[in-house]
């Protein structure tokens, strides 16, 4: 892995603007007017529509004049199904705006309605990057969870819902102009959520911190991301009414999700893929789960930035095993947060190890894994997760 010194050439992305402050979301209707907007499109899962939030956005983009529709149905994962019912609103109302309001569900499916409503095919010829055929319509994202970073990249997950694989589409067109930081609006989330995402946040700091394609830049952000996340995210789980804790986290999450545009992130994602396709667990529990182990695997060429990580956590024992040291400390948040540490604890107790490693070989972030992974050595991971 090389040292921050040795290198020379890079590039760095950041394609969009953050308003970051409590009740920031009153905003959106001038931000709205500032790209000319008459008519926008909301895009907003159920569960965010029923907390009041999606009514807020729209309070405000009505108030500035502008004619709103709202897209609601999608669940979790949105699938290409979930897209094209949301394009087809779309191309009922011809808005000019898209605004995704919730967790990255929301943003994911804002996203992918603009690829198929600017673009036109199906969400399958975007998988990949810079595929998008035409200019895009403007976005605004609003987090209501500070997690997923999605307000601050240029993908879109989206699965297929023929074949239950998660597609990455990417165009740097499909990025948010700009996410609105709103505190206020994490503070509906359940407990059970504020963990799950917390601990997505943290292993995209962490994987995005030792990618092959991290550069000096993306470092900065995946550290910084790293430093906010794993100071406060325990102080948001021991207390969910902690304000400034969570101000922090939404801002890491922010972070961190610029730091995979540019960066990527690692084995963790991939594993934890294939068990959301195959098992149902949840994104941040699977990545949760995979992430120690990865951890551990990893050490042997990335031990000096997993010191690095340690550092910042001010310990005061002594870091003679980084990898070790980092997953045991990841552990303990999984600890806090309530979350399980092994497949038998979430039911699994007879994976179909080799299925479930051929599937996480596919998966396009393995390739940014800082030691090389193949199916064998991804089998081994998840049986060390059993």
């Amino acid at each position: 892995m090389p040292k921050f010194s040795e290198a020379k050439d890079f590039q760095f992305l950041a394609a969009t603007r953050l308003i970051v402050g409590a009740g920031s979301i009153a905003q959106l209707g001038r931000i709205a007017r500032e790209h000319n907007a008459t008519c926008a499109l909301v895009v907003s899962d159920l569960g965010v529509v029923r907390a009041g939030h999606a009514e807020k956005a729209i309070h405000s983009l009505r108030a500035a004049g502008l004619q709103t529709a709202l897209f609601s149905n999608f669940s979790e994962n949105p699938t290409t199904e979930h897209v094209d019912a949301g394009t087809m609103l779309a191309r009922e109302r011809s808005p000019d705006l898209i605004v995704g309001v919730g967790g990255g569900s929301s943003m994911d499916c804002a996203k992918g309605i603009n690829f198929l409503f600017s673009c036109g095919g199906r969400m399958q010829d975007y998988n990949g990057r810079g595929k998008a055929t035409s200019p895009m319509l403007p976005s605004i994202a609003i987090p209501t969870t500070a997690g997923t970073g999605s307000e601050t990249q240029s993908f879109a997950l989206i699965t297929d819902a023929s074949t239950g694989i998660k597609m990455a589409c990417g165009d740097q067109r499909a990025a948010f102009r700009e996410a609105i930081l709103d505190v206020n609006l994490t503070l509906t989330q359940p407990d059970r959520i504020t963990a799950l995402t917390g601990v997505d946040a943290v292993s995209h700091a962490v994987e995005s911190y030792v990618s092959r394609a991290a550069t000096p830049a993306s470092r900065v952000f995946s550290r910084e991301a790293w430093r906010l996340l794993s100071q406060s995210l325990p102080r948001v789980l021991a207390d969910g009414a902690d304000c400034d804790s969570r101000s922090a986290v939404q801002l890491g999450a922010a972070w961190a999700g610029l730091a995979i545009e540019n960066a990527m992130l690692g084995a963790a994602h991939a594993l934890a893929n294939p068990l959301t396709a195959s098992h149902r667990v949840v994104h941040g529990q699977a990545v949760g789960l995979m992430l120690p182990h990865t951890i551990r695997f990893n050490a042997t060429v990335c031990a000096d930035h997993y010191a690095e990580l340690l550092h910042d956590l001010e310990i005061d024992t002594p870091i003679d095993d980084p990898g070790e040291q980092l997953a045991a400390w990841l552990e303990a948040l999984l600890d806090q947060a309530g979350m399980a540490r092994t497949l038998a604890a979430l039911g699994i107790t007879e994976p179909a190890i080799g299925q479930l490693a051929t599937h996480a070989a596919s998966q396009w972030t393995a390739g940014f894994n800082p030691r090389s992974v193949n199916v064998d050595d991804l089998a081994h991971l998840y049986e060390a997760a059993r």
